[in-house]
């Protein structure tokens, strides 16, 4: 993969038109990964498309390492809320969102897992925790989005200058997303923020 003219390009990768975004960025430093606690990547995508909608991201990476790119790199996505880090709020303003595919958090029914829309998930594609002495699942992420995640992250840091690489749960206390099954330190670590 490239990236070219704030595009991304590669064998992978779908463009879709989010028109209600329009505020060229004036500088960029910060990626901000989501998950999207959605059915699947081009329904997400599709949301965050439509004109109705107050939320978008630049780039949403699917379970099959697919990639749909909804907005150029250069261009504001709504997609950080109200947000801190590193002493700025609003981080709309200098930040790439990166929406990844994800159920989230899950519900133990039995020996079955549940995701917040009705469907079920098999027990290897859970994640779990253990919090104050309980237990809590996760939907996990796959390799492939991984690497897929982690190749889009180089080429953003390479192209342009980027500092920090953060999870939507650290820029504001009321969101938990990507969650703790994505492999965040270990992605930090090989990108070397």
């Amino acid at each position: 993969m490239e990236i070219i003219e704030n595009l991304l390009f590669g064998d992978n990768v779908t463009y879709l038109q989010c028109s209600k975004c329009k505020v060229k960025l004036s500088s960029v430093d910060t990626i901000v990964l989501h998950g999207t606690v959605g059915a699947g990547a081009i329904s997400s995508a599709l949301y965050l498309c439509r004109p109705d909608t107050s939320v978008s991201a630049h780039v949403v990476v699917g379970r099959d390492a697919e990639i749909f790119q909804l907005l150029p790199f250069d261009v504001k996505a709504w997609h950080a809320g109200k947000s801190f880090h590193a002493g700025r709020v609003n981080l709309n303003d200098c930040s790439i969102g990166i929406e990844l595919d994800n159920a989230g958090e899950l519900q133990r029914v039995g020996d079955r897992y549940y995701s917040c829309f009705g469907r079920e998930y098999s027990p290897d594609q859970v994640y779990t925790t253990e919090e104050e002495g309980r237990a809590r699942y996760w939907h996990s992420f796959t390799e492939g989005q991984f690497a897929v995640t982690e190749e889009i992250c180089r080429l953003l840091k390479a192209c342009y200058g980027i500092k920090y690489l953060v999870r939507h749960s650290d820029i504001t206390p009321r969101k938990t997303d990507p969650g703790p099954a994505f492999p965040f330190d270990e992605l930090r670590k090989r990108l070397k923020f």
